[in-house]
């Protein structure tokens, strides 16, 4: 997953979607605040290696004095352009707003990493005092008219201007974000707006919170040894260490992924799995303090009020113009033709693991959706004799990250150094400089790999510095990877799943967007790109985990060394279509029910409602009362990927059709595609049109047949 900070880039300026007046503090004597601020961080220079954030010196204290300071600097920047008595032009105009508020950036870019990754009450609390005033300035920005007359100027004139394609995307991209952040509105549309705007960053910042609040606080502690029959000593490790750390006796269970997910596929309690899974399915859904029901609501409308607003019919047609789909009926057909493909395979697919159920005990006529897992893994077992204990030995995140680093230098040519003295923000948090072939330093590479209560769950890749060209300087990036993976035990290392594996390429592969960018302008450069093109780094690199090749490079016992033998890779390889039909069926499901939500105008049907008329089309299992995913579905309502979440299975068209290229071309040994990969996608961002990239990587369009193959969902 790509996280975006929340974060609306106008330019090289940075504002949260919302809205209030920017207050100034209480009156201070002018030397103390001066002291003050010349104590901030980040109101001076960096002298760190790589100028890299100085974890080890901000405080929470030093944020909202520099992030004031910046508000104010980036609206000096802003006067400028808009009094300049010059008239507009290419640089005068979109250049010089393109490199506006770096200070503002500055902050924000380490404020909202550490609110995902290492937040505390304090700096939620930060946060939502923050957020009002970025987003004011947002809207101070995009409804600014004088600035938009400007900027307008120079987009009237682009015929004329015989810009490099680089430049001609930045002044599209520019005059769009006014056009469609309301600055041909009226008065009292821009009026409403700010007030929309205001209101739809505080409730996202509620759900995300409701949905931490909900993950951290469940626990569920065993006492009984015998309820924790058929779980893997990992599991019961794991689950023993969490236990202590709590101060409690037995083993305590948790919500977060490395917990929740082996307890439901192997413990033999159905019970306790049934419980487990209500209270995971049940997060933000129980009418109280952290329920986000209403709030989904409210999200919901507020979306397509401002679509309206802005002269669209619904969030997801505003959304979906600037995406690789170009619109929401393409989306709706390429979900619709997914279901055709995806369900008659699932449908067989739970016959067969319901048969062998009831071969194995199972007395009830339908298996229900905590009964998943558990016989998948089983059936898995049987079929390829395979499971993550047979295969977690050989994945020890240390092995699997060198791993990692040794496929992208084998693509390449890039070189990891770890280094010891890169302020962190957590001890755990690992940092390397990155380096080309030719020794040329590239970026920094952060990665935090644990999942513990400041850090919400999934993974994900952000930045915390961008990469551009400015005064003639390549300014190189600085990249994160967060994660949630098995922790270490007291008598074992960070073993990681199969998924786990799989999870760390993805993430990697964003973070390789990030690293290798080489742009002009921050705003195109990287992962600023459509969100249904965003996933094709990411997922291409997932493909490396099925590749034997690339398996041998890092898959390695961490008691013994040995190699990953051959047999259990061919068991890898031949299990990675199982039960495909219900994986893809889970994954339309969810871009169908954000497409229920944003593409048309709101029902006023119930979550339960909306979630059941899609499940009547994409879901095999019963529906149990009490539980829906909606109130938890961070992507969508906390994320950036409202009316964009089907971009996952378009990423996957793009990603198959990619990787047949890679081993058409001799895989990691002949560099012929990842040079093409390199040249044409990741280096170059947005700053041209993504199905453009694609086809000068590629040489034509992609094609679905790669991925329906893949998932075996035709020959």
């Amino acid at each position: 997953m790509l996280l975006h900070r929340q974060l609306l880039k106008t330019g090289g300026l940075l504002a949260i979607v919302a809205t209030t007046a920017l207050a100034q503090s209480p009156a201070t004597p002018a030397s103390t605040q001066k002291s003050k601020m010349t104590q901030n961080p980040f109101l001076a220079p960096y002298t760190t290696p790589h100028q890299t954030a100085p974890f080890d010196k901000i405080k929470n204290d030093d944020y909202m004095p520099a992030l004031k300071e910046g508000l104010a600097q980036g609206r000096k920047d802003v006067d400028a352009i808009v009094n300049n008595a010059a008239k507009p032009t290419f640089a005068n105009t979109i250049v010089a707003l393109e490199q506006s508020g770096d200070l503002l950036g500055k902050v924000t870019s380490v404020l909202f990493n550490l609110n995902s990754a290492e937040t505390t009450p304090e700096l939620q609390k930060i946060v939502k005092e923050a957020s009002p005033l970025l987003s004011e300035y947002g809207n101070d920005i995009t409804l600014n008219d004088k600035l938009f007359t400007r900027v307008k100027a120079v987009y009237d004139q682009r015929a004329g201007l015989k810009l490099d394609p680089e430049s001609a995307m930045l002044l599209e991209k520019a005059y769009k974000r006014f056009a469609r952040n309301g600055a041909n509105l009226d008065a009292n549309g821009k009026e409403r707006l700010r007030a929309i705007d205001k209101e739809l960053s505080q409730l996202s910042l509620q759900f995300g919170e409701n949905v931490l609040n909900e993950t951290n606080e469940y626990t569920m502690v065993v006492t009984d040894e015998k309820d924790l029959a058929g779980l893997p000593d990992f599991a019961r490790e794991a689950a023993k260490a969490t236990a202590k750390q709590k101060g409690k006796e037995g083993w305590l269970f948790t919500l977060q992924a490395p917990s929740y997910g082996p307890f439901m596929q192997y413990a033999n309690n159905r019970d306790l799995r049934k419980k487990l899974f209500l209270a995971y399915n049940g997060r933000g859904f129980h009418g109280d303090k952290n329920d986000n029901s209403a709030i989904i609501n409210k999200i919901v409308n507020l979306r397509y009020e401002r679509a309206n607003l802005l002269g669209y019919k619904t969030h997801a047609d505003f959304v979906l113009e600037e995406s690789m789909a170009g619109s929401k009926d393409k989306v709706q057909s390429f979900l619709d033709e997914l279901v055709t493909y995806a369900r008659p395979a699932a449908e067989r697919q739970l016959a067969e693991l319901t048969t062998y159920a009831k071969a194995n005990g199972f007395t009830e006529d339908k298996l229900q959706s905590w009964d998943n897992s558990y016989y998948a893994e089983k059936l898995k077992k049987e079929k390829y004799d395979l499971d993550d204990e047979t295969l977690k030995p050989y994945f020890k995140l240390e092995n699997v990250l060198n791993g990692v680093f040794t496929v992208a230098n084998k693509l390449y040519g890039i070189t990891f150094k770890e280094r010891k003295d890169i302020p962190i923000y957590n001890p755990e948090v690992k940092t390397f400089d990155v380096f080309d072939k030719d020794g040329k330093f590239v970026a920094v590479f952060y990665g935090d790999y644990f999942p513990r209560d400041g850090k919400r769950s999934g993974a994900w890749m952000n930045d915390i510095q961008g990469q551009k060209i400015e005064n003639g300087q390549n300014i190189r990036p600085h990249i994160v990877n967060v994660c949630n993976f098995t922790r270490p035990t007291d008598t074992k290392p960070s073993l990681l799943t199969f998924y786990e594996v799989t999870t760390l390429f993805h993430e990697f592969g964003h973070g390789l967007h990030g690293m290798l960018a080489n742009g002009t302008y921050e705003s195109l450069s990287g992962t600023s790109v459509p969100r249904d093109f965003v996933e094709l780094p990411s997922q291409v690199m997932e493909n490396w985990c099925y590749d034997p090749e690339a398996l041998k490079l890092f898959a390695k016992h961490y008691q013994t060394g040995e190699v990953i033998p051959n047999e259990l890779i061919e068991k890898i390889r031949a299990s990675q279509n199982f039960l495909a039909g219900l994986a893809n069926l889970r994954q339309v499901r969810l871009g169908l029910v954000d497409m229920y939500y944003h593409g048309q105008k709101p029902t006023g049907e119930t979550i339960s409602q909306v979630e059941n008329r899609v499940d009547s089309v994409a879901n095999l299992f019963p529906r149990v009362e009490g539980v829906a995913f909606s109130p938890a579905f961070s992507h969508i309502f906390a994320g950036g990927y409202s009316a964009g979440y089907y971009s996952y299975k378009w990423s996957e068209v793009l990603d198959a059709d990619a990787f047949e290229f890679f081993k058409e071309k001799g895989g990691l040994e002949n560099k012929a595609a990842a040079d093409s990969f390199r040249k044409n996608v990741l280096e170059k961002g947005g700053s041209e049109k993504p199905m453009e990239l694609y086809k000068k990587f590629r040489g034509r369009e992609p094609s679905p047949k790669a991925m329906l193959r893949r998932s075996g969902l035709i020959l």
